[in-house]
């Protein structure tokens, strides 16, 4: 061949290679999409400013992003005006058996949510040796399995509206091994709790979480045994670090300390400053976490944007009257001699300032018929109605009236030290909320349903505290990162289609603490896994979500469903 020919057949060839590469965006477009989310602000949410474009959706994915104005869709959503992001992570929620109960998750959905993310104090395996107990949150469920798989099985069997990741509790495990016993493991009992989060591991969580009591663990050495294990499969460790008051150095070293020695991420639950106080004080525990990053520790947290936090009264007594379980410290609580030692406990009166003292402690949820009544009311309320002149009398014989069954909120931190943690870059949304409807019981905390929404309205659009692309950061790529989630988090062609559309001028939250049932306002559309699953603000009854499954899952849920699942 000649040297003009070849210089010919180059030439020609180029311009054939030009031409396929021009024309792949146009034949892209010409394959009909499932969906399309058409004319919207995009925020893809690694924090880039909004862009206007649309999203095609194909087989449960992204397919495409940019202008798609001659491209065919089944359904094509008119995103204009409204803002087109990721769907939101939620970091840390107790949503384990309200899915169960309620698949349609519609707290969570209806302001966003499409992956929910579990484990605390317990977690839902696991449950080796344990009684099947039955729980109503929404409705009467059977906790009668075992292991992950098992938990994840009922999942798909009973299809739910959203994605679900879960991690393994650390006092589950010795709950598993020891029960309630409150001394050191044994060598043999380390061991053994050891694999069980070896095998909680194989079969998906995605690393180890702990919650622990006012100063930190007890037994420090055992939990950093257990991290180290989550640590060889790459997992990661979850803590809420104690009383987050006035013992909370200790308690945040202690969480510095295992991202020190085990080697592994470690993510803070709701990092805030308890009592009235302590408040303004909190930078000083952001500053602790600034310096353990500048070493090089992976350290991240994550809040809710509310003053109020919400659990269980127990939580506030002495340690020592709620050893040996539950059963034991509602035993304890029908003699009068230990009644009157709980009200006279130092930990006891420290841990309810902590709480926000009487005129700051609410009845959430009763735990009889007779008090109902008080749901919704101050410890200082309740006490005046009854004619009984000390609140710390109230609260101890309600307790035991109750069987020590009572939580409720605790209106405790400072706005100002919320804005502050805000703003910290490492800082995600989480709401510590559920996945309930508008039956709950008694009167839970607007977390429940209003966490995401309250962001994007009150101190975005309101109070202009972070910036819109920020905070869709904060609830997508950034709880994506802090999981090690590859292909969620974003919108980017490949990654799973969890999407919202929402309406930046309207969005927010429609209760109080007062009136907390409501849900959202201002979402317009969900899509969980390309499915639509919230159309015009309407809950469609669709169950597209799906437990995702970490890494080092060697055992996986029988369905095709999660059998198609992408190992993360």
């Amino acid at each position: 061949m000649s040297w003009k020919k070849s210089m010919l057949f180059a030439t020609l060839a180029c311009a054939a290679l030009a031409a396929v590469y021009a024309a792949a965006p146009y034949a892209q477009q010409a394959a009909p999409f499932d969906v399309i989310v058409r004319g919207g602000h995009i925020v893809d949410g690694a924090g880039n400013p909004w862009v206007a474009g649309d999203v095609g959706i194909r087989n449960g994915r992204i397919a495409a992003v940019g202008s798609l104005a001659n491209a065919q869709a089944a359904r094509v959503i008119d995103a204009a005006g409204r803002i087109v992001a990721p769907g939101f992570i939620d970091l840390h929620t107790h949503s384990d058996v309200s899915v169960l109960a309620d698949p349609l998750a519609e707290s969570k959905v209806r302001q966003g949510v499409t992956l929910d993310v579990l484990g605390e104090s317990t977690s839902v395996a696991p449950r080796d040796g344990l009684k099947e107990e039955t729980t109503n949150e929404g409705g009467a469920v059977r906790q009668d399995w075992t292991t992950f798989t098992d938990y994840f099985k009922r999942v798909e069997s009973r299809g739910v509206s959203m994605n679900l990741i879960s991690h393994v509790s650390a006092e589950q495990v010795r709950r598993v091994v020891m029960g309630y016993a409150a001394r050191p493991a044994t060598a043999a009992e380390l061991d053994r709790m050891k694999k069980l989060v070896a095998r909680s591991m194989e079969e998906g969580a995605w690393g180890l979480v702990t919650r622990y009591e006012s100063g930190g663990p007890e037994y420090p050495d055992e939990i950093v045994a257990l991290a180290k294990v989550a640590a060889s499969y790459g997992g990661n460790y979850t803590s809420h670090i104690g009383s987050e008051g006035f013992e909370q150095v200790g308690e945040l070293r202690f969480a510095i300390r295992v991202a020190d020695e085990a080697k592994l991420p470690v993510h803070i639950f709701h990092l805030k400053i308890r009592a009235r106080d302590n408040w303004g004080t909190v930078g000083k525990y952001v500053q602790m976490i600034e310096q353990a990053r500048a070493r090089g520790l992976d350290v991240t947290a994550n809040q809710y944007p509310y003053t109020a936090m919400n659990h269980g009264w127990s939580a506030f007594f002495p340690v020592w009257a709620r050893e040996g379980g539950p059963a034991k410290f509602a035993e304890r609580l029908k003699d009068p001699a230990v009644r009157e030692r709980i009200k006279k406990d130092k930990d006891f009166n420290t841990w309810a300032r902590e709480h926000g003292w009487w005129e700051g402690i609410v009845m959430g949820r009763a735990g009889s018929e007779r008090n109902r009544k008080y749901e919704g009311m101050r410890l200082s309320e309740i006490a005046k109605a009854r004619g009984e002149a000390d609140p710390a009398d109230t609260c101890v014989t309600l307790m035991a009236e109750d069987g020590g069954r009572i939580s409720g909120m605790f209106h405790t931190m400072s706005e100002d030290d919320v804005r502050l943690v805000m703003r910290q870059p490492w800082v995600a949304i989480a709401s510590d909320g559920s996945a309930i409807n508008l039956d709950a019981a008694g009167v839970p905390h607007p977390r429940n349903y209003s966490t995401n929404v309250r962001v994007l309205g009150y101190y975005v659009r309101e109070q202009h505290v972070l910036s819109l692309e920020d905070a869709v950061r904060k609830m997508t790529s950034l709880p994506a990162q802090i999981l090690g989630l590859r292909d969620r988090g974003q919108l980017r062609e490949g990654f799973a289609a969890d999407v919202v559309v929402f309406d930046p001028a309207t969005v927010g939250e429609t209760n109080s603490f007062e009136k907390p049932k409501s849900y959202a306002k201002g979402v317009d559309y969900v899509l969980v896994n390309g499915v639509v699953v919230i159309d015009k603000g309407r809950h469609t009854g669709a169950k597209p979500g799906r437990p995702i499954l970490s890494a080092a899952a060697k055992s996986r849920p029988g369905s095709s469903t999660a059998a198609a699942e992408i190992k993360n």
